[in-house]
């Protein structure tokens, strides 16, 4: 991203380059356009040329051009979608054929038009609101050339999210091609023809079912050569050769090329080498009972070398709080945590993705009250199994999950010594008089009743800045001051309540965003949070 600056605007900017790997050269690849230069609709498997689509200006249509990748004298761009009044973005088949069209509207719809192959004109089939279910498989397009069937993530009679079949011609699903018992899927995998392959899933780990019987052989074979993790074939040239990610809870990973024709997978490079694994804990799956007979999923981080009972615990609720969730994958922070002698508990509380509609459900309306009991049982849990000391537990979140933390510790501060929180959410009245300037109508409207529910919702009374008053505990408050998330407004909101109320808090104002992404940035703020808790909750 550049950045441009004159008399009347400052904007960010991007531009397409191409890297030559044999020359170890880089250079400019697209044509003159507006502020988004890099919306790449199909790249040619021969790597003759790509298509680009492209805005001359932010307010016209985008067109649809080739661009050569051919190194030789003459190789002009060529137009083969002219822009066409009501599409935003286009999507190409396998063959580079433009075949889809999308209009998004200002209230949160979007109307789309199709075509079956070239040389025909495009019609409109449909349109969709956001946020319903087909407004999650018709933004993700895949069909082949030649073909008007494609493969969609759709809702199953379960509430879980499924495979199907979509006739793109007339918009209507067909069949389930494949639904698993009891988690949703993530996403198909395709070949570069656009065949379906298989389906990547998550139970506590990520994981491919493969269609295909010689892939589902390969995956077998290098899970074998590398056991004890969790191996996945990432990209695939057919089964010749694929690039493939070993990780863990443990592990950050590596990436390799397996050539299975000739028995070799040859390490291309690990994800962090700068991180010594043996220094790592080990993360294991729990299941427990929620007070009203919900079970909720929880991911348990152990220190090494500290025994398994009556440690100093850190529950780190995740962020959304719907449709995310937490799974035993590799994390800086947890590791970080665990490294420094604290056990680690995520749990997936009602609301979190992954395990249906069903569930995600059972958190409407109870942000500041189920939710957070699901987190309190969750501290119960490990305190009743041995693994965590009750009078040693601190709460750790960033966005939803440091909203989370601000307020465990304020409603029930016999459970919690202290909190600390990044971006965290502070006054939901105002957050969602935020929300309602950026998010399209009907992606509010329906953010807005999962926030508040069914039933009269108070925001007062679990917002952290309007009962800061009754806070007792030491707390961190951390904040991206360029947040457009979760604004600085709410830091502000809470800094300014608490010292009304004649409350001492710990903060730190980071020139950052809502995801950290500036690293000096996020060590300042670890480096913080560790200090905090040694003086807050020192673990052994």
């Amino acid at each position: 991203m550049l950045e441009q600056e004159n008399n009347r605007y400052h904007a960010r900017f991007s531009r397409l380059m191409a890297f030559d790997v044999p020359r170890q050269t880089l250079r400019y690849v697209g044509l003159k356009q507006g502020i988004v230069g890099d919306d790449v609709i199909h790249v040619d498997r021969a790597g003759r040329y790509f298509l680009l689509s492209v805005r001359r200006d932010q307010t016209a249509s985008p067109e649809v051009w080739r661009v050569s990748l051919d190194q030789g004298e003459g190789a002009e761009p060529e137009r083969v979608q002219e822009k066409t009044r009501g599409v935003d973005r286009w999507w190409a088949d396998n063959a580079g054929v433009v075949r889809l069209g999308m209009r998004f509207s200002e209230y949160g719809s979007a109307r789309i038009w199709y075509r079956s192959g070239p040389g025909e004109p495009f019609r409109r089939i449909t349109r969709v609101s956001a946020g319903s279910d087909a407004w999650s498989y018709w933004r993700e397009p895949s069909f082949r050339a030649g073909s008007d069937l494609g493969y969609v993530m759709a809702s199953g009679d379960g509430g879980r999210r499924v495979l199907r079949e979509i006739d793109y011609r007339t918009g209507e699903l067909g069949r389930v091609v494949y639904e698993h018992a009891e988690w949703d899927l993530d996403r198909a995998v395709y070949d570069a023809s656009g065949r379906l392959l298989g389906v990547v899933y998550t139970d506590d780990e990520p994981r491919t079912h493969w269609f295909d019987g010689e892939l589902r052989a390969l995956q077998q074979r290098l899970q074998q050569v590398l056991p004890g993790s969790n191996v996945r074939m990432i990209d695939l040239a057919g089964t010749d050769r694929m690039l493939v990610r070993q990780s863990g809870p443990a592990d950050p990973g590596g990436l390799y090329v397996f050539t299975p024709g000739e028995g070799r997978l040859d390490l291309v490079g690990n994800i962090r080498p700068q991180i010594d694994i043996r220094h790592l804990a080990p993360s294991s799956a729990h299941s427990f009972t929620a007070r009203d007979g919900t079970e909720i999923r929880a991911y348990l981080t152990l220190p090494r070398g500290s025994g398994r009972e009556r440690l100093p615990l850190i529950v780190m609720p995740h962020g959304g709080p719907f449709g995310v969730r937490d799974a035993l994958v590799y994390s800086d922070w947890v590791q970080l945590l665990a490294n420094r002698g604290y056990a680690v508990l995520q749990p997936n509380f009602r609301g979190s993705s992954g395990r249906g509609e069903a569930f995600e459900a059972l958190g409407a309306g109870q942000i500041g009250g189920a939710m957070q009991d699901d987190l309190d049982d969750a501290m119960d849990w490990a305190v009743e199994a041995g693994f965590a000391d009750p009078a040693r537990v601190c709460l750790v979140g960033a966005s939803y999950g440091g909203y989370a933390a601000l307020w465990g510790v304020i409603r029930n501060p016999e459970r919690y010594r202290c909190a600390a929180s990044y971006s965290g959410v502070t006054d939901w009245e105002d957050m969602l008089r935020h929300d309602r300037r950026f998010l399209h109508r009907s992606t509010y409207s329906q953010w807005r009743e999962r926030v508040r529910g069914e039933e009269d919702f108070d925001e007062d009374a679990i917002s952290p800045a309007r009962q800061v008053r009754r806070l007792s505990r030491p707390v961190f408050l951390a904040q991206g001051r360029h947040d457009k998330v979760v604004p600085l407004r709410q830091f502000t909101l809470m800094v300014d309540a608490a010292k009304d109320a004649g409350v001492a808090l710990e903060t730190l104002v980071l020139d950052d965003t809502h995801h950290l992404e500036d690293p000096e940035n996020e060590a300042e703020f670890l480096s913080a949070l560790l200090d905090f808790l040694h003086r807050h909750n020192p673990a052994d």
